[in-house]
């Protein structure tokens, strides 16, 4: 059925690249922008085509959650950056990480706020059209979000993470959906990579270019061929060539393209160093100013507290009986 349903020659948005595995099997790389409504129907139409056996997307367990809320509700959410999920942010990624998340989700609601659209569309189409194609499996292709935000803070110095948290907390430029929707522009795309090269290399080392191997290494993986149903012990093992569809943000298409014919290995990548001299002073920095401000807080309010209890009419009746015990 799904074979029958499978263009020969499939009719593909430009936004598709196509790439081939040495034991013939394809993959449909989709490059996406992220709050983008052609995106959504990009993904759609190539899942339609293609008729995938693996639908691969660019998130991972940490993210996953997106995917089965419903558009209000994420749009609530991305809007929403409160103390609960900076605490959660803390204790899932650790103090310098948690924060970098923070801001980071500031950015994305700012995006949200802008154009009233929640992040992640075209995934959560991608996970709609891989169930309605028979024996289809959905993979999850990207680099746990803890993994990618302790390399990438280790990774700046102590004055490139000040001057990125203070970009990142005063964001406040327009973005119309033109803008967002030139970002599936290949050129503009890259120019703005370069900017951020220009200014964060190790940034943009850790955030895209380390996830553009483990991206391509996860395409690679569930493009391997399909064995196929045998009757008996028997009979020999067959094999058939895999049908994939990568759905990944455009910005990430270039490294996957350079990376295909690589012998990837991910281990490096997956390893997070020990935190550096600067991110401990930062974090005890930090540390100090959150119990200075509550230990100056505490002593204020309790000052005033003995204060008022010591100036009550009752109180200063308790306290004289108590000086005039020893004389009777």
């Amino acid at each position: 059925m799904k074979l029958k349903k499978r263009q020969k020659r499939p009719a593909l948005p430009s936004t598709v690249t196509e790439l081939d595995t040495e034991d013939g099997s394809k993959v449909y790389v989709v490059g996406t922008a992220h709050f983008s409504d052609s995106s959504k129907k990009d993904v759609v139409k190539t899942i339609q085509e293609v008729q995938p056996d693996v639908v691969v997307v660019e998130l991972c367990q940490y993210r996953v959650s997106m995917l089965k809320m419903d558009e209000k509700t994420l749009l609530k959410e991305a809007k929403e950056i409160n103390l609960e999920k900076l605490q959660q942010a803390i204790k899932q990624n650790g103090v310098m990480s948690g924060l970098m998340q923070m801001l980071l989700l500031k950015v994305s609601a700012h995006i949200t706020e802008q154009l009233g659209m929640a992040p992640g569309g075209e995934f959560r189409e991608a996970f709609k059209e891989a169930s309605k194609v028979p024996f289809c499996k959905f993979h999850l292709g990207d680099r746990p979000i803890p993994v990618t935000f302790k390399r990438a803070i280790a990774a700046l110095s102590f004055w490139q993470k000040v001057k990125l948290a203070w970009g990142l907390c005063f964001l406040s430029d327009p973005i119309s959906k033109d803008d967002v929707e030139k970002c599936k522009q290949k050129d503009l795309l890259e120019q703005m990579m370069a900017e951020m090269i220009g200014e964060f290399p190790d940034l943009h080392r850790t955030i895209v270019s380390e996830r553009d191997i483990y991206l391509t290494y996860m395409l690679k993986q569930a493009a391997k061929q399909i064995e196929l149903p045998r009757a008996s012990e028997n009979e020999p093992r067959r094999y058939i060539p895999a049908v994939v569809v990568g759905v990944v943000g455009m910005g990430h298409v270039p490294g996957i393209e350079k990376n295909w014919n690589s012998d990837l290995k991910i281990q490096e990548i997956m390893s997070v160093p020990p935190p550096s001299t600067s991110s401990k002073i930062f974090k005890f920095v930090l540390k100090a100013t959150v119990f200075g401000l509550l230990g100056y807080g505490c002593y204020r309010i309790g000052h005033r507290t003995v204060q008022f209890v010591l100036s009550m009419p009752a109180t200063q009746s308790y306290l004289q009986r108590l000086t005039e015990v020893p004389q009777q």
